[in-house]
């Protein structure tokens, strides 16, 4: 591979990136722009410009991309069920083409030939990068430092930062490292890497303690139009403004703390805790309307297939032309997914006490077990004899053997 002459280097000013910037440079001899998406890190950002011209970049861009995250990658991972080994909502697994789309942008705006990033070969999330890239600009050059270097590991990379007078951020006190958005908080690595060891409450962010939230319970109510959520408790917000709204009311009533050992793209496992406060509320509250707006067959094909649509996610595989056909079907199955639920935050549990919807499929008349005009029970009788036929006769032909 020719050498690069101008890098957009995905940066976030942690210790792997701001090593990798001036490695870059000193190693290709070409020009570093810096690249930041404002994904909802808040004060991570402080000072990151600065940081970043003093490490050696030629520019920094720091995009705001919160809008489009809640409302393109958030919003559509809610519609389609998307929870990854049944527990992860995938907070870093959406935001990654969201920043490789934004480096993109900025690559070409600058002209420039090779994209970087500080995923290490052992992750997920250089597969996510680098599919991105392919995706969307498949003429540039990908430099992946950490499969091509010879830093054997982070104390490594803390000797050659101090040898380059750039800040070293992990310190004893927070021996894990932090990956935050708009839509959740995780740890890894360090301490978290025994996975019987349970986390330090000093570590949680964004939630409060079961333990210490209110002892009264918080009501609130989501209206949906079309599978997304557009007012909290009848007053209309944007996609973001309906995030950082469910993050504080979860987050102060202690929702959306997830511990868990989940399988890699590589096939490592690993062990991650995550604080998802507002997509565990926004997560549950969605599917609860489902059950009223949905038919069966349509209800239990989409459940069927949200595993999947997790996985191409988890995988790196947004812009897929399976992901464009798969979320293409979500977005038919959410027309009728309009309607109002009700949710009971208390002390680390969101649970769903109500739902309506003008176009509910849920009949009382049919439902109720007082009246028999709507449904005449007799006629169970014949439809299971059919639907049991196969059983019975399977069952009849070999007792006869």
């Amino acid at each position: 591979m020719s050498s690069p002459k101008k890098i957009v280097l995905a940066y976030s000013g942690g210790l792997d990136t701001s090593v990798i910037l001036a490695w870059l440079k000193e190693k290709y001899d070409s020009e570093v722009v810096a690249f930041c998406a404002d994904v909802g890190q808040k004060e991570e950002l402080d000072g990151l410009e600065e940081k970043g011209l003093k490490t050696g970049a030629s520019k920094v861009y720091i995009k705001d991309l919160r809008e489009e995250f809640a409302r393109d990658f958030i919003f559509p991972a809610i519609q389609g069920t998307a929870v990854y080994e049944m527990r992860y909502l995938l907070g870093t697994s959406l935001a990654r083409p969201l920043i490789a789309k934004g480096m993109v942008d900025v690559g070409l705006l600058e002209k420039a030939d090779a994209f970087s990033h500080g995923a290490t070969g052992k992750g997920n999330d250089q597969v996510r990068f680098e599919l991105g890239f392919k995706a969307l600009a498949p003429e540039f050059k990908i430099i992946a430092p950490w499969r091509t270097w010879d830093f054997k590991g982070r104390s490594d990379l803390v000797e050659f930062a101090k040898s380059k007078g750039i800040p070293v951020p992990v310190t004893a006190a927070k021996p894990y490292s932090m990956d935050r958005n708009l839509l959740h908080l995780s740890f890894e690595g360090g301490i978290l890497e025994d996975p019987f060891k349970e986390p330090s409450e000093e570590m949680y962010l964004l939630t409060k303690s079961p333990e210490t939230a209110p002892d009264k319970p918080t009501y609130i109510e989501l209206d949906f139009v079309e599978g997304n959520c557009v007012a909290i408790n009848q007053k209309k917000m944007s996609p973001l403004e309906i995030m950082l709204e469910l993050n504080e009311l979860g987050g102060a009533n202690g929702i959306g703390r997830v511990d868990i050992v989940e399988n890699r793209l590589v096939g490592i496992k690993s062990r991650g805790v995550y604080e998802t406060p507002g997509g565990t509320i926004l997560h549950l509250a969605h599917r609860d309307l489902e059950s009223i707006t949905l038919d069966r067959d349509t209800q239990h094909h989409k459940d069927d297939m949200s595993g999947e649509f997790a996985r191409l996610i988890y995988n790196g595989h947004w812009f897929s032309n399976k992901m464009k056909a798969m979320r293409a079907y979500i977005t038919e199955t959410q027309r009728y997914v309009t309607g109002t639920v009700r949710v009971k935050l208390y002390k680390g549990s969101a649970t769903i006490v109500g739902r309506k919807s003008q176009v509910s499929l849920y009949s009382h008349e049919m439902a109720t077990f007082e009246k028999e005009e709507l449904y005449n029970q007799y006629d169970a009788e014949g439809f299971i004899n059919i639907y049991g036929l196969p059983t019975k006769e399977t069952a009849r032909l070999r007792k006869g053997k």
